[in-house]
């Protein structure tokens, strides 16, 4: 009775918005919520904050269109998202169970958290962004910052976002109600826990109850399946469905089919292939029974949701996913809900969130869920009010990405009780199958690989380094994270060095076009670093010099072709000079490098950190072009200490702002300022400005040409800028 009259009445005001003005409408509607009652305005308001807290001012666009297209059945639908179907009471009983079943399997475990917060993935991990894009074609640049680079426009870029509710909603873009969407995101950003959530509250009836039933599948699963039906496929996951499937199946519209892990899979998939099968029955292979659900030859109707990393569809025929989706991520404020969530201490996570800000490198990797739990865990040890064993691991907060691992996998080898001697030994067998994996793209390893590698199957230590995963003909294992393979394969260079197995390697990687094991490299220029290998020692013994002497003599050899590098692939080089922290090496490698051009490159936290710390290794430079870098307040910031070592330094097209200048009168300020030629052009400056330029132009003995055009400096303190460009002490030769 409640939902026919709320039905009456949102198709009342559906004819109403269509009949008045809309601002007359709008009064119309405020009017009668107030009229109702408190219970009402607190719903309305709870309204607006959610549309606000979830949604861009697009979406709200996009939500009008929606009532536009939907009109009167736009309430059915919400009601049957939130009721379901009508179903007998054997497919009730039947769902009940199914409902169950999904629960205990996907329901989050503790994800071992360290410390007296033993939280649930699903109470720390926040929601996810998802944002319409197609999958591009690879890039040239190390993968951390071309990642890191997507997730700056992300922000800064006109994003439309899809809540996991909305996912099948109508597509605006493509004029039609996608029946297949496709979610891509990198390794640990959040696929799987986002399934696994909508799993879960659909089990437990919070939303997408138009779906009486959902098939979870993984394609980890489907690789030890070689011929076989799509009935076969379901009841080879939900056995007890047998009696009741083809009753289940009847009424596709009602079925959403969700699929993990398309670049997983060691089927051939092929979304154009001629091979399809057009029965529930039909035996074919599991590219074929894919294919017909997505091709609509199966079970026409139904819905379907499959998760791969980017890479695996660069080339790959995707036209029947009307849409495409990228998880980015957490945003900035998510990343510090995470944090607070995580510490369950306001006054630790605000500590934890300013250091995090402060250092480049580890706040561009927040955006990644798994890399903010390892972060979050090791800062644990070093921002907690009481002490613990873990402090041994390090005397103070990683800085680089290498001592960020190298203090994870420390923290792991300090809770096993192995001696030095044996987990030496299996992290020399570890390592050197990583670096077999990365040298030959291999992430899964079966039991024969492991025993090429005299790997002890038998040691404890081994499950905190690699999970197994159960699969036919034999179980296989893999790394928990591809980051943590990369590192290992790195280390194993250093616990048993050879110059010619580490030459060998190097060569290998910097051939390789498409950037594969940059990551890999990344790592060894960081252990190179006797300071990041000294987190180690205590669990290993002595990490090799010799290595880390061959890797100096590398990155020297390089540096002779960096005149010749494209500007993203100079910051990829750059990082992995800043991970070895050596800044005596910097300067004797960029003896002759004085003239630096990122100019249109829009730089992320990690490459101002990155940057500034090379600035400050060369002591001087004559050129700095930082024009159209997208740079935010934040980013000036963190450039604030070395800007004054250089002699031409261009920030024109950045629109950092009034606040942002103030960084730059610090550099015009310090006792020791280059600065001979600043351009600051169309960057929104505003007369306020003009009171951190003008004591900072009086205080300069440099400063020969500045350039302000394209800013509206009109106003009170622009009388600042005009007192100080008159004063005897200024040496300006030329304004624009």
């Amino acid at each position: 009775m409640v939902d026919q009259q709320l039905f009456k009445e949102s198709t009342l005001y559906l004819q109403l918005r269509k009949d008045l003005e809309p601002f007359v409408f709008s009064e119309k509607l405020v009017e009668d919520i107030l009229d109702a009652g408190k219970e009402a305005v607190i719903g309305f308001w709870d309204a607006l904050y959610d549309s606000q807290l979830h949604c861009s001012s697009h979406n709200l666009y996009t939500q009008q269109r929606d009532v536009d297209k939907l009109g009167g059945s736009l309430m059915q639908q919400i009601l049957l998202d939130v009721n379901g179907h009508p179903l007998s009471s054997e497919l009730k009983e039947i769902q009940k169970h199914h409902r169950q079943h999904l629960l205990e399997k996907n329901m989050p475990r503790p994800s071992g958290s360290t410390g007296k917060n033993n939280l649930y993935v699903s109470d720390r991990y926040m929601d996810m962004i998802e944002s319409q894009v197609r999958p591009s074609h690879r890039s040239s640049e190390h993968k951390l910052i071309e990642t890191a680079r997507k997730h700056k426009e992300y922000l800064q870029n006109y994003l439309e976002t899809v809540p996991l509710n909305k996912s099948f909603s109508w597509c605006y873009r493509r004029k039609c109600a996608p029946h297949a969407v496709m979610v891509t995101g990198v390794p640990g950003i959040g696929k799987t826990t986002l399934l696994k959530k909508l799993v879960c509250d659909w089990a437990n009836e919070k939303f997408y109850q138009r779906f009486s039933f959902i098939f979870f599948l993984r394609f980890q699963d489907l690789n030890k399946l070689e011929k076989i039906s799509l009935e076969s496929m379901i009841l080879q996951e939900y056995p007890y469905l047998e009696d009741q499937l083809g009753n289940i199946l009847q009424n596709p519209e009602r079925l959403l089919f969700i699929f993990d892990g398309l670049d997983e899979s060691n089927h051939e998939i092929n979304f154009k292939s001629s091979q399809i099968c057009h029965d529930i029955k039909q035996v074919g292979n599991v590219g074929a029974v894919v294919f017909g659900l997505v091709k609509q030859s199966l079970l026409k109707g139904c819905s379907l949701l499959f998760t791969s990393q980017p890479d695996k569809l660069v080339g790959m025929d995707i036209s029947g996913f009307k849409r495409v989706l990228a998880i980015v991520g957490f945003l900035p404020k998510e990343t510090q809900l995470y944090i607070e969530r995580f510490f369950m201490n306001k006054a630790l996570s605000d500590q934890v969130f300013s250091f995090l800000r402060e250092n480049g490198v580890l706040y561009t990797l927040c955006y990644n869920p798994s890399y903010c739990w390892i972060i979050c865990t090791l800062l644990s040890m070093f921002f907690k009010d009481q002490p613990t064993n873990d402090y041994q691991i390090m005397s103070s907060p990683p800085k680089t990405l290498t001592q960020l691992f190298a203090a994870f996998i420390a923290r792991v080898l300090s809770n096993s009780s192995l001696d030095k001697i044996s987990t030496r030994s299996l992290l020399r067998s570890v390592g050197w199958m990583a670096e077999h994996g990365v040298m030959n793209h291999i992430t899964k390893f079966d039991k024969q690989t492991l025993a090429q590698f005299d790997l002890d199957m038998t040691s404890k230590l081994l499950p905190t380094l690699m999970k197994e995963f159960t699969s036919y003909p034999e179980p296989f294992f893999s790394f928990l994270h591809p980051i943590t393979e990369e590192f290992l394969a790195a280390l194993v260079h250093y616990i048993d060095y050879s110059p010619e197995n580490l030459q060998r390697s190097l060569e290998k990687v910097k051939s390789y076009k498409n950037n594969r094991g940059d990551l890999f490299i990344s790592f060894l220029c960081g252990l190179s670093d006797n300071t990041t290998r000294t987190i180690l020692e205590p669990y290993l013994g002595d990490l090799s010099s010799d290595a880390a002497k061959d890797v100096f003599t590398w990155v020297q050899e390089y540096a002779t072709e960096f005149q010749t590098l494209k500007k993203e692939k100079l910051l990829s080089i750059f990082f992995n000079v800043f991970e070895m922290q050596n800044k005596d090496l910097v300067a004797e490698s960029l003896e002759s490098f004085r003239k630096f051009d990122f100019g249109g490159v829009p730089l992320t936290p990690l490459d101002c950190s990155v940057l500034t710390f090379i600035l400050q290794s060369c002591g001087e430079a004559e050129e700095f072009h930082l024009n159209g870098c997208k740079l935010r307040i934040e980013d000036i910031e963190k450039f604030a200490p070395a800007l004054h070592t250089v002699h031409y330094l261009g920030l024109a097209t950045n629109n950092f702002g009034d606040d942002g200048i103030m960084f730059v009168g610090s550099a015009l300020k310090h006792p020791n300022c280059k600065i001979c030629n600043l351009l600051l052009s169309s960057n929104g400056l505003t007369d306020r400005a003009c009171s951190h330029l003008g004591p900072a132009i009086s205080d300069n003995q440099t400063l020969r040409t500045l350039i302000l055009s394209y800013n509206k400096l009109e106003g009170p303190h622009f009388g600042d800028l005009m007192t100080a460009l008159s004063s005897p002490n200024c040496k300006l030769e030329e304004l624009l």
